[in-house]
């Protein structure tokens, strides 16, 4: 995913879920009906339809070998992301910030719960398995310099032990990068910061794999917040399509 994807959904995440509570300063009760408010609708609606070409192309071998002989499933990816948020925006906007019936805050619900859990899994989850690979690369170059440590010291003779070793840790002042030691040079790392690194890596390490398993689970919320929404949208366009040809008849 591209840094200017991040910014883009991110910066329209941030727009949407400020136009949520939009109805604590603005309420129109007959925007939803007006042709702009049917417009917003129905433009909402259709990219949220299309949000079902991506897993479509993605469990179909034969549609997928079809589709990709001229778009990547990583541009697919992408057109999902932005046609959920955009199909969003334009759900709530179409409300007129009219949260009453229920039918209708069963679909904003479930529409945002969507977005909310597609945006976990795409990025946040993402990020998390990047920092959680950089720290573990982090912590094998720390550990490999403490291993060398401890074999010196079960190496080394009594004097050198007491007396050499402690000298030569407390003189390594100066700010080396860490995964430098070799077997014939001692790690860059005064001990005492050595073994401190490890052990923030090792706890910040846990922290971030408790909330990766925390969020384990956004997939099904994703899936089933879907089925709700789905659902949820047939039955509010039958309800516009009825009631619309009776009011016209």
């Amino acid at each position: 995913m591209s840094e200017t994807e991040k910014i883009s959904v991110g910066a329209l995440m941030t727009v949407l879920l400020l136009f949520v509570p939009g109805y604590l300063l603005h309420e129109d009760p007959r925007f939803p009906g007006s042709l702009p408010g049917s417009l917003l609708g129905i433009g909402g609606a259709a990219l949220i339809v299309l949000l079902l070409a991506y897993p479509l192309i993605k469990h179909f071998a034969w549609l997928r070998h079809r589709v990709t002989k001229r778009l990547s499933m990583r541009a697919i990816l992408s057109f999902h992301v932005y046609a959920g948020v955009l199909g969003a925006l334009l759900g709530i906007l179409h409300t007129g910030h009219k949260f009453q019936s229920p039918l209708g805050i069963i679909l904003v619900a479930s529409m945002l719960i969507v977005v909310l859990s597609g945006f976990v899994g795409r990025y946040y989850m993402a990020h998390l398995r990047v920092e959680l690979r950089d720290q573990k690369a982090m912590l094998d170059m720390l550990r490999a310099d403490y291993d060398w440590i401890a074999t010196e010291l079960a190496g080394a003779p009594i004097v050198r032990s007491l007396l050499g070793l402690p000298r030569l840790w407390m003189g390594q002042l100066a700010p080396v990068s860490a995964g430098s030691a070799t077997p014939a040079g001692a790690p860059g790392i005064p001990v005492p910061q050595l073994v401190n690194a490890i052990a923030d890596l090792e706890y910040a390490m846990r922290r971030r794999e408790a909330i990766q398993r925390a969020f384990a689970g956004w997939m099904f919320v994703h899936i089933a917040a879907a089925i709700v929404m789905y659902a949820a949208l047939t039955l509010h366009i039958w309800n516009g399509i009825y009631y619309g040809l009776r009011w016209l008849r």
